[in-house]
């Protein structure tokens, strides 16, 4: 496989130049699955400890997102997470909850943002200025670094939760609606962690309830 293109740190460069010093890169993982959280990240990487070969976690091998997670954590001048549940994706809509994730990614840094670039969503009232990019994990080394934080963190989350319930085969699919999946939400119907809203938990037509005590 290929190694992906790094994303560049273009976009960081020009704040910089402009005296914009803290910039941080807002990504998800988790807007897709039938089930389990969705995780946003947020990520401030200093000019001077830019991190080489950064790229959209879509693309990358799971172990090269785990190397670079572990760097980004070693290097980068702030890194904050954000989780919001199934139940909460079911309440307000997975666009609502994915910004929810993003401003609790933003709260967790450990000192604030000058400037906000997106994977194109825009936040409301924030602190500071923001640029939502259309691929911003591909064209922003800043917001590439939070995708894989978001993705790796996700990821451990659903092999945490592999462990509750593991006829779904949640620690190969991560909730997302493969083959595997959809036939175990035949088979079983959805598991605790399922999100009720979503279409895909849907099958044959109608969708299955758990009761509480079963």
């Amino acid at each position: 496989m290929t190694r992906p293109r790094s994303a560049p740190y273009r976009y960081e460069a020009q704040a910089w130049r402009a005296g914009v010093a803290r910039v941080a890169g807002v990504d998800e993982a988790g807007r897709g699955p039938l089930a389990g959280p969705v995780v946003a990240a947020a990520v401030i990487i200093a000019p001077e400890r830019r991190i080489p070969g950064l790229a959209d976690s879509k693309l990358l091998r799971p172990e090269r997102r785990e190397e670079l997670c572990a760097l980004i954590r070693e290097r980068a001048l702030a890194v904050g997470v954000g989780v919001v549940d199934h139940e909460t994706i079911d309440r307000v809509n997975i666009l609502q909850a994915t910004r929810a994730a993003m401003r609790g990614a933003l709260v967790a840094l450990a000192v604030a943002p000058e400037l906000i670039i997106t994977d194109f969503v825009a936040l409301a009232d924030l602190p500071c200025p923001q640029r939502n990019l259309v691929g911003g994990d591909r064209r922003c080394a800043s917001v590439a670094a939070a995708s894989i934080v978001a993705k790796v963190t996700r990821d451990r989350l659903m092999r945490e939760l592999d462990a509750q319930y593991p006829a779904y085969g949640f620690a190969r699919h991560k909730g997302y609606a493969t083959p595997e999946h959809l036939t175990a939400l035949d088979r079983l119907g959805p598991c605790p962690i399922h999100r009720r809203s979503f279409s895909g938990v849907w099958r044959q037509g109608e969708l299955f309830v758990l009761e509480e005590d079963d």
